[in-house]
């Protein structure tokens, strides 16, 4: 029998775990020739969710748990699950059951046939997502794939189901500054999208606030694309060009008609201009380095707490 592996990073969601779990266990009955396990990552919650995690892991052989040590964000609790899996197909999905579990089946009979890599879904409308946080979206997805060669559907989820050789491809990707969307496009293999209405979280608030995305949005570009720094070297180019056509248009204009005013003000507006340029090309020079700075530091994407083997250790004990 196929083993498939749910990967389910949590944060802060004591809210939704059980009707989660309850959703997923109605999925496992119907999928009744393949055998499942359940890994929850948790996230360094401040609330109830690893006690509730603990309880089910006791009572369900099906579900294993990876605490964190503090919060160190999805990517690390995506990364964390990956490695810890162990089925010959792996799924990443949300705790909030904006992710159908009622996909899976299809999903996996997509996968099985053999005809695809990975199942992936995407969101056909952003209902229930304020306008303006949709606008910046669509537009994300717009420029990073002008900018990249990754491959990166607009709407889409991470909510995907994975044969193993697409999971170890991504495993073999080490890097610190990771942005999943753009490695599961940079990765290949065939995929098949499915597409979905948007459903609202089952209860809880989003942990995604608008900073917290655009901050999201801007490690994918820096990850996947060199472009800003090309931008950034134009921009410089074309202020040259506006400051020496400016330079003989004032010269001219002196000699011709002389220079009755100082000319103050144009001096200032041009030292803003000048300067603002090179602030936004060192700044972009700046979010390179600073990856790079933390590649070179090597340090541990996450670090791990405790597991379910650790709790069940100590309650044999």
């Amino acid at each position: 029998m196929d083993l498939i592996s749910i990967i389910v990073p949590c944060y802060n969601e004591q809210e939704v775990l059980l009707k989660f779990y309850n959703e997923m266990k109605k999925v496992i009955k119907e999928m009744s020739d393949v055998k499942f396990e359940l890994i929850f990552v948790d996230d360094g919650s401040k609330d109830k969710t690893l006690s509730i995690l603990k309880k089910l892991s006791q009572k369900d052989k099906l579900v294993r748990f990876i605490s964190f040590s503090r919060n160190f964000g999805k990517e690390a609790g995506m990364l964390a699950g990956l490695r810890a899996a162990k089925g010959d197909y792996v799924a990443i999905m949300d705790a909030d059951l904006q992710d159908p579990p009622s996909l899976l089946p299809e999903m996996y009979e997509l996968v099985r046939s053999g005809e695809y890599d990975c199942a992936a879904t995407r969101r056909t409308t952003r209902k229930g997502e304020p306008p303006i946080r949709s606008f910046f979206a669509r537009m994300f997805y717009r420029v990073i794939n002008k900018m990249s060669d990754a491959d990166i559907v607009d709407g889409a989820r991470d909510f995907r189901l994975m044969c193993r050789k697409m999971v170890d491809a991504i495993l073999s990707m080490q890097e610190y500054n990771r942005f999943s969307k753009g490695i599961f496009g940079w990765v290949g293999f065939r995929t098949k999208w499915l597409e979905y209405v948007n459903v609202e979280r089952a209860a809880g608030e989003t942990k995604w606030s608008f900073w917290k995305l655009f901050k999201y949005s801007m490690e994918g570009i820096m990850a996947f694309s060199t472009t800003p720094l090309y931008v950034s070297s134009i921009m410089g180019f074309i202020v040259c060009m506006i400051a020496f056509v400016l330079a003989c248009f004032y010269a001219i204009k002196a000699l011709i008609f002389g220079d009755p005013t100082a000319g103050f003000p144009t001096i200032i507006c041009i030292m803003v201009f000048l300067g603002g340029v090179q602030l936004i090309g060192i700044g972009v020079v700046g979010m390179y380095l600073s990856k790079t700075y933390l590649e070179t530091k090597n340090r541990p994407i996450y670090i791990v707490r405790e597991t379910e083997e650790d709790y069940k250790d100590t309650s044999e004990e």
